[in-house]
Order: structure tokens, then sequence, then C-alpha cells
């Protein structure tokens, strides 16, 4: 269904990317922000991919196939999981929760339909129906506790990281743990109703928060040869110590015995928005050392973006984005993923054997 929301007065649809399909914002966009990040504000979610999980193998079949530990997943817990490849590269990240009969998973629009027809797939003889509910539940989202009618509301484990896992990023007070985003699922009546809700805001709004507490996300900071050690996934949607499952071996060697290729950052931008995809090099060197993979202007520090970069860029480096043929921006780096992560133990030992 279209989004009633874009129904409100002053709301400009998002025209390209993952999130075509509701509101960038309602004429306000930094108000807005304050007001998202404050809990004053709903944001417009119901373009995400939604995917039902029914029977009673649900749980089993899941934890199989995924990185998290959710076999024994509570009624209304939520969990961040992870589909890897057999090379350890991520396929693909959904949100998760389950309400005693069904498992809810909650994806990018353009995921919705893989997501459901591989688990249907892998399935078996396993007691259980699977089927992408998108055309009929509908994700809205704020930052603290509201009532907006929904039975199933996800909380984002990002903000305080999930049992089991580990934060690579060395900071005292991690920006994520003002990030609690929850998405509240609505059936149809109760998504015209939040579309009626005082206050509003875009979601280039709740993008800027995204950017700003380090969260990565599949429509955005995946590619087809991405490590979740890589983006700090390890933080919210990896269970180091579960059973089996597919591309758990990389996973390991790459915690225990090596460093991720790359490594994620923000950076803060001279006064000029960069555009996702564009090339980041250290000043002074034409050979680029990352790509900018969002970037928004945050209500209190301006503009801000996420990049992957080479892990051996120095982290002491002022580094640059392009903006056209030739101008570049200037940008300063936060170390999000050290050069450091993932070695726990002396690769020295290891050399020459």
């Amino acid at each position: 269904m279209t989004s009633p929301f874009l129904d409100r007065a002053g709301a400009v649809a998002v025209e390209s990317g993952p999130d075509v399909g509701v509101a960038a914002h309602y004429g306000q966009p930094l108000p807005e922000q304050r007001a998202l990040a404050a809990g004053e504000a709903i944001v417009d979610l119901g373009h995400l991919g939604v995917v039902e999980v029914r029977g009673a193998d649900r749980l089993t079949l899941i934890n199989s196939l995924t990185s998290q530990h959710v076999v024994n997943l509570a009624d209304g817990v939520s969990a961040d999981n992870l589909l890897l490849s057999a090379q350890g590269r991520i396929e693909h990240e959904f949100g998760m929760l389950d309400d005693g009969s069904s498992a809810w998973l909650i994806t990018e629009t353009a995921a919705a339909a893989d997501l459901a027809a591989w688990f249907t797939k892998m399935r078996f003889m396993m007691r259980v129906e699977v089927l992408d509910r998108s055309d009929d539940i509908f994700p809205v989202g704020t930052l603290a506790d509201r009532d907006l009618g929904a039975t199933l509301v996800w909380r984002d484990p990002w903000a305080q990281g999930a049992i089991g896992g580990v934060t690579y990023a060395a900071t005292g007070t991690h920006p994520g743990t003002a990030y609690t985003l929850q998405l509240h699922l609505l059936e149809a009546d109760a998504y015209r109703a939040a579309a009626q809700a005082e206050q509003l805001a875009g979601v280039d709004a709740l993008e800027a928060l995204r950017i700003a507490a380090w969260r990565p996300r599949e429509g955005r900071e995946f590619d087809d040869r991405v490590l979740p050690h890589e983006l700090d996934l390890l933080r919210s949607a990896v269970h180091l110590t579960k059973g089996c499952y597919r591309g758990q071996e990389t996973v390991a060697k790459v915690h225990n015995l090596g460093h991720p290729p790359r490594r994620l950052v923000q950076l803060d931008l001279d006064g000029t928005l960069a555009q996702p995809g564009a090339l980041v090099y250290v000043p002074g060197n034409d050979k680029p050392v990352g790509r900018v993979t969002s970037s928004a202007n945050h209500f209190e520090d301006g503009p801000i973006a996420l990049a992957i970069v080479k892990r051996g860029t120095d982290v002491d480096a002022q580094l640059e984005v392009a903006d056209g043929d030739d101008a570049r921006i200037a940008a300063a780096q936060t170390v999000i993923v050290p050069q450091g992560a993932g070695s726990t133990v002396d690769l020295s030992a290891f050399r020459g054997r």
C-alpha cells in the first residue's frame, strides 16, 4: 500500500535508494531529527520488509543457519541476526523477535523476498511455513517507548550489544547507547492511525542518528564482500560460542587469528555532504583507500558520514572525499573498527610455519 504518511502536509518523498516509498522529511529536517532523538516523534519505516516464519521448528531452523543464538529466543525478546555465505561474507541482516508461534524477521525492502525464499528452500522436513508479510505488516520507528497499537515491538540490540558478542570500538561511551530504536509492527489500520501522530520525522532524520551511532545498515554499508568484523557487527549480531552455522569458520578465524581487511570509520566532513559511493583518499595520494557508504546532516555535528577504508589506512591521517571531478572534501576520521580488530593471539608465532 502507498504510505499514508506521504499524505501529511509538507511530506517530501525519498526519490532514490533503499528508502523509496516513505518520506525523507516533512519540511523541517533538523527539527524533526531533534524531536526523533528526544523520543517525541515517530518515523515511517513501512517500506521495510517483514517475513513471518511459522511452525514448531522455526527457531531451530533459523538458529542452524544464522550467526545469532536464537534457538531458545523468549517471546518478545529482540535479536539482530546475519545470514552469511560459506566464506563468512554477509548476505542478509535482519531484526528478529518471536511471539510464541511465529518468528518475525525485519529486513530491507529488496531483501525480504530473497530471505523468505532462502528459509523456504532450507526447511527440508522441518515443521515450518515461511511467508513474506511485507504487504500487510508495516514497521514504524521510535527512539522511546510509545503505544502505537502494536503487539510486536522490535528493539535494536545495537544500543547495548548482545550476549555472546564483542565490540571492537575502543571508546568510553559508545555512541550507539543513545540509539534506542524500536520498530513497532503495525497492521494496516494501526499504520494509518499512526500517520496522524502530532510529530513526525522523515527517514533522513533516522539516517543521521544512525550514522552518529555508528550503526551499519544492509542497504548502505554492505557490499558483496563485507565481513561482520569490518562493521563491528559482532557487537549485536554474532554469538561467538554458539554451534555450527554457515560461515562460522571464517568468523572465528578472523576474530581469533587475523584482522578484517577493511574497517568502518566515521567522517566529519568540512561543510559539505558527501555522496554514498564517493571515494576516500589520503591527501597527496590519487589511489583511493575506501568509499563513503552513508552521509547526512546531523542536527548537532553537521555533515557526517560512515565509510569503509582499508585496514592499513593511517588512523591519524586527515582524509579527503571526492566531490565531483576534481574537488575533494576534507574529512576527519574517527576510528570505529581499529586496525588491530580481531587479533586475539600473536600472529608472529605463526609466521614461517
